[in-house]
């Protein structure tokens, strides 16, 4: 897939302009073939308006409370697997590499799996994928779907022979650890 970004700001007499247009290339793991990663734009702070376009700082994959994350993802079908040769630990030190905390996030024991402190906004784009949460749970998501995730622990899952696309909107959140240990 190709991805085009393009940025507005402001002159500083207060014009509009674009500042830049671009094609963004994917970043893609071999531990995770078909899978690619358009890390679009984010910033760790707050964005103060107006801005002159140039892109706030936001070296890892997923924002901090204080930040947010634009991103375009492609799940490849599940058929797809990852090479039965594959060196773990090379693999590993190039996922943390390429997407900077994203590790931190999944679960190695249940591939696929992770928890974000993130409210993402997601929305299908092409394909088809099913979003699995706890115990299984399952839900199918087709082109024009959207999806709320809430932090919640979940995987994307395509069952499918062709991949899906999703764009993503992630919002940093503050992880309430006290509240969650109540409830369980």
């Amino acid at each position: 897939m190709r991805v085009r970004r393009v940025v507005t700001g402001q002159t500083i007499d207060g014009k509009s302009v674009f500042v830049s247009d671009q094609q963004v290339d994917p970043i893609t793991i071999s531990a995770l073939p078909g899978a690619e990663f358009y890390r679009l734009w984010g910033s760790d702070d707050r964005v103060a308006l107006p801005t002159d376009g140039t892109a706030p700082t936001a070296p890892t994959y997923f924002p901090p409370a204080t930040g947010f994350r634009f991103v375009v993802v492609t799940v490849g079908p599940d058929r797809v697997t990852m090479p039965k040769d594959i060196d773990m630990q090379a693999a590993i030190a190039e996922f943390r590499q390429k997407l900077p905390g994203g590790m931190e996030a999944m679960e190695l024991d249940n591939p696929g799996m992770h928890t974000t402190d993130s409210v993402d906004f997601g929305l299908v784009l092409s394909g088809e994928v099913w979003l699995e949460l706890d115990a299984g749970a399952e839900v199918h998501l087709r082109v024009g779907d959207c999806v709320i995730q809430n932090g919640t622990r979940h995987a994307w899952r395509n069952k499918s022979s062709v991949p899906c696309v999703l764009a993503f909107a992630l919002i940093g959140a503050d992880r309430d650890t006290v509240s969650a240990r109540r409830s369980t």
